[in-house]
């Protein structure tokens, strides 16, 4: 496909207009000013448009889009145990697929193109992500109290089956790293073994810290004053230098010299960290710490939705309340987390960018909207005023998975019935 005369962010976010940029056999192949004369495949019309790096979701729980609604007005801790808990108890593999699939079209239609994904349901979630085509970094979270011994856990069974049968599939689309859930839901024995583990395999982990004030008291008042960040340290999580913690609402600022020399990155939820009252994450001095932030929604039930752009709004926003600095980061700031660092964070060093030679997860935005109109600063604008309604085409690796409001490999109708059955199905077994 040739894209002409589009405005573009570039590779430095910087605003280019009327580009021509070509995508062959998955990737970008020029990025010109004027017409490739060799050219005679498909061509789509820019005027009006922009041309944007597809988003990257650095943190989301897909299946959870069937607890959308759910549980509403509750504390992080009630949340969980009292209403999450138990429903996800209910939930069948059908069910995490249809939901895990809802949440995909959900993404892909406000510009989404990867997700790194934390759940259980590994099958289901892989293979939804399949079919669909979008880019997932999957990760099947693990959790034990006991000392049982890790191998013998159900969690960690899953997580291997899951890596053997999709870790690289779709031509690399799909990645299946590791995940500890959090410091308080497995002891240290677990994770201690999952820490030997993964620092064996050179593996990717993900896990949460210090999502709220009570997560992160308490576990200083378990192992005598050590933080959640301090803590995995010393077990040893951070060995790889492939890890990344969710929320980090409540680190200290020893911490994030930890995690910055250890190349721990961060995953901002600021929609999620509101709605659970867990408070607002110093974005700009993990930033200056040295620290690679990506951008997340969480999962649909703490949220409620799964729009990037919306993300992108509150994280420019609350980096100014937190700071009582409008200028704390700038727009590009913003666009750069939620694009190519989130894709660095996957180990995906090709994506993210409008680049020459990068793969082509590219996201078409209909700048002809009155709530985009004037265009003084279009950067800005896609920060501050433009939403996932916005987007009219959705590429990944160059294949279009949405464009004017249809999807190429979903059946959402079929999708979104499916869901509400499941929902009702569920709620009757409470």
């Amino acid at each position: 496909m040739l894209f002409e005369k589009i405005n573009i962010t570039d590779e430095n976010f910087e605003l280019k207009t009327d580009m021509y940029v070509r995508v062959e056999s998955g990737k970008i192949s020029s990025i010109t000013e004027q017409r490739p004369e060799d050219y005679e495949g498909e061509c789509y019309n820019g005027e009006g448009k922009l041309l944007m790096p597809g988003l990257v979701n650095s943190h989301s729980h897909l299946p959870m889009t069937l607890t959308r609604g759910y549980g509403d007005g509750l504390t992080l801790q009630s949340w969980l145990f009292d209403k999450i808990f138990p429903f996800e108890d209910q939930m069948t593999d059908e069910d995490a697929y249809i939901g895990t699939m809802l949440g995909i079209a959900e993404m892909l239609a406000s510009g989404t193109t990867s997700v790194s994904d934390m759940y259980m349901f590994g099958e289901s979630v892989c293979r939804a992500a399949l079919e669909s085509g979008i880019k997932c970094n999957f990760s099947r979270c693990i959790s034990s109290g006991s000392e049982t011994p890790l191998e013998e856990l159900k969690g960690f069974k899953e997580a291997m089956a899951v890596k053997e049968k999709y870790d690289g599939a779709n031509n690399g689309r799909i990645r299946v790293d590791y995940s500890i859930h959090a410091e308080y839901t497995s002891s240290e024995y677990t994770i201690g073994k999952f820490a030997d583990y993964v620092n064996a395999h050179d593996a990717r982990v993900s896990t949460h810290i210090s999502e709220t004030k009570t997560e992160h008291e308490e576990c200083k008042a378990r192992h005598n004053g050590l933080t959640p960040v301090q803590y995995f340290e010393k077990m040893g999580i951070f060995g790889t230098g492939k890890a990344f913690g969710a929320h980090c609402v409540w680190i200290e600022p020893e911490d994030r010299e930890i995690m910055a020399k250890n190349g721990v990155m961060i995953a901002h939820c600021p929609s999620s960290n509101m709605k659970l009252g867990s408070g607002l994450a110093d974005v700009k001095a993990m930033l200056d710490a040295g620290i690679t932030v990506g951008i997340g929604t969480d999962g649909a039930g703490s949220n409620n939705n799964l729009d990037m752009f919306e993300e992108m709004h509150l994280a420019a926003l609350t980096a100014s309340v937190k700071n009582y600095d409008a200028a704390a980061f700038s727009a590009k700031d913003v666009l750069k987390m939620a694009t190519v660092n989130g894709a660095l964070m996957q180990g995906r060093t090709d994506c993210g960018l409008i680049k020459e030679g990068y793969c082509a997860d590219l996201v078409v935005v209909d700048l002809e909207k009155p709530h985009l109109t004037p265009k003084n600063d279009i950067v800005s604008s896609l920060v501050y005023s433009a939403g996932g309604q916005d987007v009219v085409l959705t590429m990944v690796d160059g294949e279009v998975l949405y464009r004017d409001g249809k999807f190429t490999t979903i059946d959402i109708d079929e999708i979104m019935k499916l869901a509400d059955k499941a929902v009702c199905k569920i709620k009757s077994r409470l």
